[in-house]
């Protein structure tokens, strides 16, 4: 059973997380050949105060 992890920003709306999910899920399923009850994926949601790129914090950006 193929298993995703996404880690991305907070704040997203359930709809939105809801059509990813879904959205990959097909993906998978359509690639591998499997079930969709097979493919698991979680969300792990951080704060951009946890996240940094190019050694700065996303909470620390502007815009």
């Amino acid at each position: 059973m193929p298993a995703i992890r996404i880690d991305m920003f907070e704040g997203r709306s359930p709809e939105i997380k809801r059509e990813l999910v879904e959205n990959i899920t097909q993906a998978v399923v359509d690639t591998l050949k499997c079930s969709p009850e097979a493919v698991d994926i979680i969300l792990n949601e951080v704060s951009r105060a946890h996240w940094a790129t190019g050694g700065k914090l996303w909470s620390d950006r502007q815009g």
